[in-house]
């Protein structure tokens, strides 16, 4: 399932607007906005070192977080962030209010597994990962921190496709009108192929007696 949750403390903001974003700024805030589950937005202030620690620690949208404004505690999934093209700190976030019901669009990591099981890729064969990440319809509250492709028995030439990976409860494919390939097993140019190799073994051990005899 997703990373551990965390909780942050925030400030509610009275004016919005882009004087205000920098006046948050200035102060040493990360403006943000909480908006859904039929609420109107809540426009607030966080505090800038451990916002920036949570989005660069890995798992930021894919992990439920509480916010305490004001003391007031409000269950939310980070939806978007803004970064400085620069120098890289947060200067925005939206948050989707996380209600009971709440089910979410959200992009998942592919991890792979047992690489050195996978005859193709033992014989020189290539990983070729067509989608590092797949976006799924979950409930919110069931967020899978990633999803495992097994590469057991894979051969070169084959396909892994999002049929073949066992998924949580609830947690559905967007793309849903065909079974779209996540990775293939690829022949790697520096392979030869199988009959060359023999016929080269078979050319050395014909070879070998002729010189002994010479």
């Amino acid at each position: 399932m997703s990373h551990d949750t965390y909780e942050l403390k925030a400030e509610a903001r009275e004016q919005v607007g882009k004087g205000s974003a920098r006046a948050v700024r200035r102060d040493g805030k990360v403006p943000a906005v909480i908006y859904g589950d039929k609420q109107p937005p809540l426009a607030i202030a966080l505090n800038y070192k451990e916002l920036f620690y949570k989005i660069h620690g890995g798992g930021f949208l894919t992990t439920i977080a509480t916010i305490d404004v004001d003391g007031k505690k409000i269950q939310v999934l980070p939806k978007d962030f803004q970064l400085d093209p620069v120098k890289d700190f947060p200067v925005h976030v939206d948050f989707l209010r996380i209600g009971k019901d709440t089910e979410v669009n959200v992009d998942v990591p592919v991890h792979f597994i047992n690489e050195d099981k996978s005859p193709g890729i033992k014989r020189g064969g290539v990983l070729n990962i067509v989608r590092h990440e797949v976006e799924f319809h979950c409930p919110a509250n069931a967020i899978p921190e990633f999803i495992t492709v097994d590469l057991t028995g894979t051969d070169i030439g084959d396909s892994i496709h999002i049929s073949a990976v066992k998924l949580p409860a609830g947690v559905k494919p967007v793309i849903s009108d065909r079974d779209f390939t996540i990775a293939t097993i690829a022949g790697s140019s520096a392979m030869k192929p199988e009959t060359e190799a023999t016929t080269e073994a078979a050319a050395t051990e014909t070879a070998a007696p002729a010189a002994e005899e010479k």
